[in-house]
């Protein structure tokens, strides 16, 4: 697979590496050569990008994704982000997360499936290698950073629960705590958030269950203690404090799918050639550059995953 990743052993939720400690080493690592990527302002929620943030001294323009593309400023990444359940300023929403609790937590893994379980955090993190993974995420508004996220294969927690044969699709839903999450006492959007995979689509070597970032546990802005990441889609459907998952037969309705079903597709696979209804998505502007660039097809992961569209009109599924 051709994307920058590394492994890591099993790890309890303690014991994940601080932020200091995990950027000294990289750098010891690299220099001894160990290491070679709103109704309805937009499911990203529209708003202007931050000025280009000041690169983190010796560490961040060394981390690349398998493009070479230097990893977007961890200030960035934690700082400008979407989380409609907390605000639709993409600015505000670490000060609005910022006490949402996020321990204890379970997540239910059930629906079609013959071992359906509940799993802590705690479990996930022991049970599951946890990887560093370096990939590129790319928002519908056209903004984009390259992110190294830890955590680890769907696929693995899906066999865990072993899918029966009518599972074609994977519905995962967020917790519904309006009074810790105040967009979520917004009358807009039909609250939890709901998003949905294609079982294969879930299976992808690529399709990642995180946990943490830039070495550490996901701070709660950008999702703690459990998102879904899948590179080669629109950002809005990398789903935020997942509480659930199920197995089922039939495509799950997603959140942004009711609210807009003009504009959000299930499939919402990275496409250059098919704009969004109110602005062109043929180019993106990387966070920390001033400059625009092409969109690639599928994110830069058409090698991995455009089989799975093979006969599919993708300007039809967006």
């Amino acid at each position: 697979m051709h994307f920058k990743r590394q492994s890591y052993p099993a790890i309890p939720a303690a014991d994940i590496t601080p932020e200091a400690l995990f950027r000294s080493r990289r750098q010891f690592l690299r220099g001894a050569g160990a290491l070679g990527g709103t109704i309805l302002l937009g499911a990203c929620g529209l708003g202007s990008p931050p000025a280009p943030p000041a690169p983190t001294p010796g560490v961040v323009a060394q981390l690349t994704d398998e493009l070479g593309d230097p990893a977007t400023a961890y200030a960035a990444v934690i700082g400008y982000n979407n989380y409609y359940e907390f605000t639709t300023t993409k600015e505000d929403v670490a000060a609005a997360a910022a006490n949402f609790p996020t321990s204890p937590w379970e997540v239910q893994v059930g629906g079609l499936v013959r071992n359906p379980q509940t799993f802590a955090v705690e479990d996930l993190l022991s049970r599951f290698d946890q990887e560093e993974r370096i990939y590129r995420l790319r928002c519908v508004e056209g903004w984009s950073m390259v992110i190294p996220w830890i955590g680890f294969p769907l696929a693995a927690l899906l066999k865990e629960v072993e899918p029966l044969a009518e599972a074609q699709y994977v519905r995962f839903e967020t917790i519904y705590a309006p009074d810790v999450m105040p967009g979520q006492q917004s009358r807009w959007y039909n609250w939890p958030y709901v998003e949905g995979l294609r079982l294969d689509e879930a299976m992808n070597d690529l399709t990642l269950m995180s946990t943490g970032l830039y070495g550490n546990q996901l701070l709660p802005q950008n999702g703690a203690p459990l998102r879904l990441v899948v590179p080669w889609k629109y950002g809005f459907k990398s789903i935020k404090a997942i509480v659930k998952i199920d197995l089922v037969e039939t495509a799950p309705l997603s959140l942004w799918m009711a609210a807009a079903p003009n504009e959000y597709g299930f499939y919402a696979n990275v496409n250059p050639d098919v704009p969004h209804p109110r602005w062109s998505q043929a180019s993106e502007r990387r966070i920390g550059e001033l400059d625009r660039r092409p969109t690639l097809p599928f994110n830069g992961y058409a090698e991995q995953v455009a089989g799975m569209y093979a006969g599919m009109d993708l300007r039809v599924f967006f």
